[in-house]
């Protein structure tokens, strides 16, 4: 059996980590990813520097563990789920559906989601993570994509670049929408985005068809 000492610090040190996590979401969230500074976040949580470094090895890193917690929380509401590749995103109400979903988890994990892409586009652009976060963001509409591209639907371009541009816009919105978050202004901006994928500047075929 462990040594009750050799268990409490397990404790505390599980404590200092969860307490740096939850002030670097409130940081983020106020100030911003890279105005944030590891300072900040270890007077935010009442703790030292020199404990953030135990638990991290720097901002970036702690980033990550917010991602992970945040990928593990929607694999959890995910389990039981099926998800198969066929859905038909030239349906409109299956469109809405994923932009629905997809954006309600970036707004419930803005602080998060905030970071990430703050921290994307202050990178190098020649390291090519903003395309790599991209695809990892975007694999499930790529999938369903590549399902209509199969059944010889007429993409606007390849699966990959257009899933990579729904996905652009949808953290640039989250980025820049200063409203909080599930309020009416989400479903706008979803209703918004479905229509403008779906139709494109050309409007409904079967209108700009029909109606002279």
């Amino acid at each position: 059996m462990p040594q009750a000492g050799t268990t409490s610090r397990k404790v505390r040190a599980a404590q200092t980590r969860a307490a740096l996590l939850d002030a670097a979401r409130g940081l983020f969230s106020e100030r911003g990813y890279l105005n944030t500074k590891i300072t900040d976040i270890t007077a935010a949580a009442g703790r030292s520097t020199g404990s953030f470094y135990e638990h991290f090895a720097g901002k970036d890193e702690l980033l990550q563990a917010l991602l992970a917690e945040m990928e593990e929380a929607i694999d959890e509401r995910m389990v039981g789920l099926e998800h198969p590749r066929d859905h038909d995103l030239t349906d409109r109400d299956q469109l809405r559906d994923h932009l629905g979903v997809a954006w309600t988890v970036m707004r419930q994990n803005r602080p998060v989601t905030l970071a990430l892409f703050q921290a994307m586009v202050a990178d190098d652009p020649g390291t090519g993570r903003a395309w790599h976060d991209l695809r990892e963001q975007t694999q499930t509409i790529r999938e369903h994509l590549r399902y209509l591209d199969e059944r010889g639907h007429r993409l606007p371009g390849d699966p990959e670049f257009v899933a990579a541009a729904m996905g652009a816009m949808l953290v640039t919105l989250n980025y820049a929408v200063l409203t909080p978050p599930g309020g009416e202004e989400d479903q706008r901006v979803v209703d918004t985005l479905t229509d403008l994928l779906l139709y494109g500047l050309a409007g409904p075929a079967s209108r700009s068809a029909g109606e002279a």
